[in-house]
């Protein structure tokens, strides 16, 4: 493929869906070593009603709409969880699953009976996403990287995407070293100052950030998949945290990569006619990915125990 095919074509939904892998993966590291992993499951479906509701009452899809959305759907999230608990006297991960799959649910049943389709808002994009169709038609060519006009047409994804992984990634290396202390040892992190209860939640909110730039883009399929199998793979390559988060960047934009490549050319070349969902096969990767480190990595193997040991 050439340049002037690569770039308009294949480089948009490239770069989106690299970035939107690693910045679910960052924070998907402390959340896996927190035993927080399903959070991000639970973020991806709460944000669908509150991402729907945020267009029906606006009209468009914009990030500040999106994001103020979400919120609201998260806070109602949280008041339902301790209104079930409490009510049906059931343990908190049974409320959790019984008032995420009913946000879901209701989040769908808007899309289905709302007009949204042509934003790219209905129940395939939440789904899969559209990472497909996000094509940058002002490109002729690599040129058109260094070209101030072209630059103004790329996808608003991309840019969304990228200021989210900044983001992300900024707050990460900020507060490395307290999220490390609080995860490993929240007393001892308590006893030097810091305040777990503030940094968990921030935590948090940054995955739900992180959750809701990228759900438009990617859908929740690759949402859910990036929080958990890139971090839960790189956990058992090493067992120190800042070569997991270097695994884990790796694993991320492997998936995305390979993902990717394989969604647009692997059917044509078993002699199929159509390309399969590039989230769905990202998403497939990064499982596949996670299997590997199970069977062969060093901290799940007899020589990486006894080198621990």
């Amino acid at each position: 493929m050439s340049g002037a095919e690569f770039v308009p074509l294949s480089l948009p939904p490239l770069l989106i869906g690299i970035f939107a892998a690693v910045a679910c993966a960052l924070p998907g590291n402390f959340l896996v070593l927190r035993r927080q992993a399903l959070i991000g499951d639970a973020i991806s479906h709460v944000v669908l009603p509150g991402i729907v509701v945020a267009f029906l009452v606006t009209g468009v899809i914009s990030a500040w709409p999106m994001m103020l959305g979400a919120a609201g759907a998260a806070l109602v999230a949280v008041v339902l969880i301790e209104a079930v608990r409490r009510l049906g006297r059931i343990e908190p991960g049974a409320a959790m699953g019984v008032v995420f799959t009913a946000m879901f649910a209701g989040g769908v049943l808007l899309l289905e009976q709302s007009d949204t389709s042509n934003v790219h808002l209905d129940v395939e994009h939440a789904l899969y996403g559209n990472l497909e169709s996000l094509i940058w038609l002002d490109a002729t060519g690599w040129a058109s990287l260094l070209d101030p006009v072209a630059l103004a047409g790329v996808p608003v994804e991309l840019t969304r995407m990228a200021v989210t992984l900044v983001a992300v990634a900024l707050f990460t290396a900020l507060f490395w070293r307290p999220l490390k202390l609080s995860t490993f040892d929240e007393g001892f992190a308590r006893s030097m100052g810091i305040r777990t209860g503030p940094l968990g939640l921030a935590l948090v909110v940054v995955a739900a950030v992180a959750a809701v730039a990228a759900f438009d883009a990617v859908g929740s399929i690759i949402v859910i998949a990036m929080f958990i199998c890139p971090p839960a793979a790189a956990r058992l390559m090493t067992d120190r945290l800042e070569r997991q988060g270097a695994w884990s960047v790796s694993f991320a934009t492997l998936s995305a990569v390979l993902g990717f490549v394989l969604a647009m050319g692997l059917p044509l070349w078993l002699g199929g006619r159509d390309a399969v969902s590039a989230a769905g096969m990202i998403a497939t990767v990064s499982g596949a990915i996670l299997a590997m480190a199970a069977l062969f990595g060093p901290c799940r193997t007899a020589a990486g125990a006894a080198a621990r040991g």
